[in-house]
């Protein structure tokens, strides 16, 4: 079923976020689509726990923190997630309005899109294992297990040596669910902090966790199932790991996927815009954040933050065929009652 609303926003980074609030305080909802299973882009995966010293206002911040004050700050608009979700297609109809499909199915029918994807859609890093891409969905799940995927009496291998496998690798034992959990990686050493590694520590101490120094060379299967993983030991030996469950943690990197077969005029991977809205050559169509080039363009996330406001403006007279007054969330009733917050009383004559 194709749904229709005035604004698609393509990216919940910190940028993406705050063009959804600037629309909200323009009276248009919209409907948010992000690669990633939760809020916060690039601030969240890279940078979760460092600090950021530039937002107005904000002495210091980490990109979690962040992601959670701009989520706070949309909270009184409708804002209609697609999270873990990218966008297939995007095409202009007849009536200049655009269709955005998304590999999750939903199908949109938007007057307005806002293109705030940074630089590309973050997406897993992958395995190059020969035959191992017909799992994926099945037993092979990148980053973490689906909520609906049991693990109960099944055994699980995490595959990666940072934080995250580490973590998601603990969290799976101290459940207790799994029959049985292992950490793959080419070396017994681990990159976490040292709180994680002594619970790792004591996980396998108490031999509820496993961890396989190996690197992968081949699957086994038998009919449609994957039965085992083909691993290298450090001596140079092969042999199966036996598995139900592959959970590959490697990271992720950015995408710019298809963004290049929309017909949007592009510049070096980046999308061109004008500085007074910041619209692309395809009507209906802005660009925000690391995603955009204009002359003398600085990526940080403060000068978004200023293109997703005159964006918010621009769509919005667009939309209404007129000039837009300027309101301040200050004094003006309308936006208070937007924001769903009562006016500051006044002060005594």
């Amino acid at each position: 079923m194709i749904q229709e609303t005035d604004a698609v926003v393509i990216g919940a980074g910190p940028v993406g976020l705050f063009q959804v609030f600037q629309l909200g305080l323009q009276g248009i909802n919209a409907h948010l689509i992000d690669a990633l299973p939760h809020a916060g882009g690039q601030c969240v995966e890279l940078y979760g726990d460092k600090p950021i010293y530039d937002i107005p206002g904000i002495p210091v911040c980490t990109g979690r923190e962040l992601a959670a004050l701009l989520l706070k700050q949309i909270a009184p608009f409708k804002t209609q997630w697609h999270l873990n979700t990218l966008v297939s297609a995007l095409t202009v109809q007849a009536d200049g309005r655009l269709r955005v499909e998304t590999t999750q199915g939903a199908q949109l029918l938007a007057r307005t899109v806002f293109i705030a994807a940074g630089v590309g859609a973050f997406v897993p890093r992958t395995l190059k294992v020969e035959g191992i891409e017909p799992f994926v969905g099945s037993q092979v799940h990148y980053q973490r297990v689906p909520a609906s995927v049991e693990v109960a009496g099944r055994h699980v291998v995490v595959h990666g040596g940072d934080e995250p496998a580490v973590a998601l690798a603990v969290e799976l034992a101290e459940q207790g669910a799994a029959a049985r959990v292992s950490l793959l990686h080419r070396r017994d050493v681990f990159q976490a902090p040292d709180a994680l590694l002594q619970r790792l520590q004591q996980l396998r101490d108490a031999q509820r966790l496993h961890v396989e120094a190996a690197q992968i060379t081949g699957i086994e299967t038998a009919g449609t199932r994957l039965t085992a993983l083909l691993v290298v030991d450090p001596d140079g030996s092969t042999r199966p790991l036996a598995l139900d469950l592959l959970v590959p943690v490697l990271g992720i990197s950015p995408r710019l996927g298809p963004i290049a077969d929309w017909g949007i005029a592009m510049d070096r991977k980046q999308l061109v815009v004008d500085t007074e809205a910041f619209r692309t050559s395809v009507p209906g169509i802005y660009a925000v954040g690391d995603i955009n080039t204009y002359p003398g363009k600085r990526k940080l996330i403060l000068c978004g933050f200023h293109e997703a406001t005159l964006a918010a403006f621009g769509a919005a007279e667009a939309l209404k065929g007129d000039k837009v007054a300027l309101q301040y969330t200050t004094t003006s009733p309308r936006l208070h009652q937007l924001l769903g917050v009562a006016p500051a009383p006044s002060a005594a004559a």
